[in-house]
């Protein structure tokens, strides 16, 4: 085959595949040689990506299960609110990498190359990918791989860290309509830390262990708080594990860029580009709204590499601040959420950490929080 293309994309995780999909579904885009290059072939779950949106996303046919009603707890209160505006979903790896790769199957222009990527650079007016085996040039290389991320330290970074079990029970205990989004219910020694339960019918359910903190944990701390979690809350003895998924997604304040090389040639997607929240760790909602806009230019036959709005350096600035703020230690995570959803509208906070916040909730949202905890990380953030 020939080694030029239109259009590489270096890594078929979250990213490249949600990028593949767009141009797949787009007639404008028939013609274009598309590459896809990644160590392996996508096939297992391997993956769990759970996020709220507002209406009918880009993969609706693969949301698994979704909540509009959903509980909040702390040692002091709980909530549970019906939402009005957002739907918390839930997609699985597999049934994602399946609805993609069969799509692309079907056009005879898109070409899949299983190979070790070792190197991405600019020469000339192109783009070039280097593998363990061969190289391959492009008009444009659509990267998220690790080969351009900052350095990542504990000074300026925390892990989001998680194991979950989806476990099966023979007696249906669960309510398929509410899924827990945070509780914090349990010791915050290692940092913030709290449970998500996620019912998708009355026998089974998603749970998992997440922690914000610099460190990952042994293996058996996960494995034993899950298993507390399940006895003492759920209160449930006896459970099968079906499936099971750890993670590490770090929250930076390291500077990702956008593009890179010359002629910004590489296009630098999902925690490669910065699409990770800095705040939260959430990642798959931001690389859609992304790779929405991303497309849209592509179409206009503009360049990709998307320079940040206002809107954006704006909920950058929100999202340093918190982090910084959860890095000095200064407040907990668990007091943060507390009041937060305590004293405002739960989607008001969901849409702020969506990006999708009024000026006015935003307002209060800024007042719901110590002032005095965040004044120094705000002011530092600025510069």
């Amino acid at each position: 085959m020939s080694n030029s293309f239109d259009y590489i994309i270096a890594g078929s995780g979250l990213a490249g595949l949600s990028l593949l999909h767009r141009l797949v579904q787009d007639s404008q885009f028939a013609a274009k040689k598309i590459l896809v290059i990644d160590g392996e072939q996508k096939t297992k779950n391997d993956r769990t990506w759970c996020f709220w949106e507002k209406g009918e996303g880009i993969f609706e046919p693969v949301v698994h299960h979704s909540w509009s009603t959903l509980s909040f707890f702390t040692p002091e209160f709980s909530k549970i609110f019906q939402m009005q505006s957002y739907r918390y979903k839930m997609i699985l790896g597999d049934d994602f990498y399946r609805h993609v790769l069969d799509g692309a199957a079907k056009n005879p222009n898109i070409t899949f190359h299983t190979g070790n990527i070792v190197k991405i650079y600019t020469e000339g007016n192109r783009g070039v990918v280097q593998t363990d085996t061969d190289s391959f040039d492009g008009e444009y290389i659509f990267n998220s791989t690790n080969l351009f991320y900052p350095e990542i330290t504990t000074e300026n970074s925390l892990l989001q860290h998680f194991l979950g079990w989806k476990i099966k029970v023979e007696q249906p205990i669960f309510n398929p309509k509410e899924a827990t989004l945070m509780d914090f219910t349990l010791d915050q020694k290692h940092g913030t830390t709290f449970m998500y339960m996620l019912p998708t019918t009355p026998q089974e359910a998603l749970v998992e262990y997440t922690l914000f903190s610099p460190e990952v944990l042994e293996r058996e701390e996960y494995e034993g708080e899950l298993r507390k979690y399940i006895r003492e809350k759920l209160q449930i003895d006896s459970f099968e594990i079906t499936h099971e998924e750890f993670g590490i997604i770090p929250m930076s304040l390291a500077r990702f860029e956008r593009s890179s090389g010359a002629e910004k040639r590489i296009i630098n997607l999902g925690t490669a580009g910065g699409f990770t929240k800095a705040s939260t760790g959430y990642t798959f909602y931001f690389v859609q709204k992304h790779l929405d806009d991303l497309v849209v230019s592509l179409r206009q036959g503009k360049s990709p590499a998307l320079s940040k709005t206002f809107q954006d350096r704006k909920y950058d600035w929100y999202d340093r601040t918190l982090l910084d703020v959860l890095l000095n230690k200064k407040i907990g995570g668990r007091e943060i959420f507390a009041q937060l959803f305590k004293n405002l509208p739960p989607e008001s906070v969901l849409a702020f950490l969506a990006n999708e916040s009024t000026a006015w909730e935003e307002f209060r949202i800024r007042h719901s929080v110590p002032l005095t905890a965040f004044i120094g990380s705000g002011m530092r953030q600025l510069f």
